[in-house]
């Protein structure tokens, strides 16, 4: 390839707590690379030891971008979210630096490299609260029903517990009078890629999620918590229902023992993990370049990266 469409882009990917941060910070040393955070909890101000969020010496060591660009009471579209990243990378390369998409939210990587073009449709508050109370009367799948009769490739592209995509997608529907999967068209970026994905043993990944939940409770997560209601933000916000969040916020506002909020907070972590993994696997189309987290050799995969990138 050339011209525009040679610029490099590495993607490291995979589910949560498998490495990614720590991984992307070796590469972004050695290749004199930024990172893109491709998180969409890290985009919340006031959320950083539930979401994981790169520490400021960690962000000292790589510069990082995309990372706390909304209040918790905020949306950012996925179209907003691909704008953003689109103008980052397209800063990096100015400044002669390589960028490094990092992140698990396969929809945001997804949606870059394939180069999805999203309709810029702001949110109706009034239809997403009409469509919430239907869903909370008749059930997701009575309101999945509802795509499906207006658009049932978008249907078929969105698991029907995924309500809050269901109502995105019925949302650009109404205000545009067209099916969104007709207009999530796909324009290939002016990049040519890399992706590298950390797995390991299921079981393995479990017990590393698990031990970093306990290590966030150490570090103060239930106070974040706390803080953030005592701030106004309320359960019922999209940002207040990422894992722990709801779980901790149950425990401050319901009483339900802390405990018990904790371990349900990791068996909903091994939950989400699960759903990563198929997101993973329905759109690897075998150009994930899969390396073990627990045994990654971090050395080898840098000069793997930077083999590829001497390459026209």
């Amino acid at each position: 390839m050339a011209g525009e469409r040679a610029l490099p882009l590495l993607v490291i990917l995979g589910p949560t707590a498998s490495g990614k941060t720590g991984a992307g910070i070796a590469v972004g040393q050695a290749l004199s690379g930024e990172i893109v955070s491709a998180d969409s909890r890290q985009i919340y101000r006031y959320m950083d030891i539930g979401s994981a969020k790169p520490t400021p010496e960690q962000r000292a060591l790589v510069p990082h971008h995309l990372l706390d660009l909304v209040d918790p009471d905020q949306t950012l579209s996925v179209a907003a979210w691909l704008a953003q990243a689109h103008a980052a990378i397209a800063d990096i390369h100015a400044r002669g630096r390589l960028p490094l998409l990092v992140g698990g939210t396969g929809q945001y990587i997804t949606a870059l490299i394939e180069g999805w073009t999203i309709p810029r449709v702001p949110p109706d508050e009034q239809l997403r609260a009409d469509l919430e109370h239907f869903a909370a009367e008749h059930g997701a799948m009575a309101l999945h029903d509802r795509l499906r009769a207006h658009d049932p490739a978008g249907a078929d592209s969105i698991h029907p517990n995924n309500v809050r995509r269901v109502i995105r997608a019925l949302e650009v529907c109404a205000a545009t009078g067209k099916r969104w999967s007709d207009l999530r068209r796909k324009q290939p970026p002016p990049y040519r890629i890399r992706q590298y994905g950390l797995t390991m043993a299921r079981e393995q990944l479990y017990a590393r999620a698990d031990a970093r939940l306990d290590q966030m409770m150490t570090d103060g997560f239930l106070d974040e918590v706390h803080d953030l209601l005592a701030r106004g933000y309320g359960r019922e916000l999209p940002s207040m229902s990422g894992l722990g969040y709801a779980e901790l916020t149950a425990h401050l506002l319901d009483g339900e023992p802390l405990d018990a909020a904790v371990l349900r907070a990791k068996h909903n972590t091994h939950d989400f993990i699960r759903r990563q993994y198929t997101w993973f696997r329905g759109h690897d189309g075998g150009k994930i370049l899969w390396q073990d987290g627990e045994t990654l050799a971090i050395n080898a995969l840098i000069e793997d990266a930077a083999g590829w990138l001497k390459q026209e």
